[in-house]
């Protein structure tokens, strides 16, 4: 279980250095200059959650965008839960204030695609025995 806990904390903090890389070659900064917070580590962890629910959903013949959409809310609600948390004690290393589909700065809703193929990466790498539909 701590292996996968690990595994799923360091996937997050790829994924995240990643994206904000891909986010500064869209404002064309040729460094590719990536962040991410020590923060991020536990809350892309919980994505542990996930391994219990994926077995649940792919023996009920659960299609992927249903686990997908599943995945999304699961991850909204975390990322809801840990931001409003973390920006009560003024440490939220996020800010989504000033984004269209926000709710309170620390949600944004026009990620869901975004969520989807997350919950989906870590499906495959916490429960990769499973048959899915």
């Amino acid at each position: 279980m701590i292996k996968k806990y690990l595994m799923c904390g360091l996937t997050g903090w790829c994924m995240e250095v990643f994206w904000t890389g891909m986010g500064s070659a869209l404002r064309k900064d040729k460094k590719l200059t990536s962040n991410t917070s020590i923060w991020m580590f536990p809350i892309y962890a919980t994505a542990i959650i996930i391994e219990p629910l994926s077995r649940r959903l792919c023996s009920k013949k659960r299609n992927a965008v249903n686990r997908g959409i599943i995945y999304s809310l699961c991850i909204f609600a975390t990322e809801f839960c840990s931001g409003s948390f973390l920006k009560k004690r003024g440490c939220c290393p996020w800010d989504y204030s000033k984004a269209k589909f926000n709710i309170n700065g620390v949600v944004r809703l026009d990620y869901l695609p975004v969520w989807f193929i997350v919950g989906l990466i870590y499906e495959k790498l916490l429960c990769p025995d499973v048959s899915r539909t």
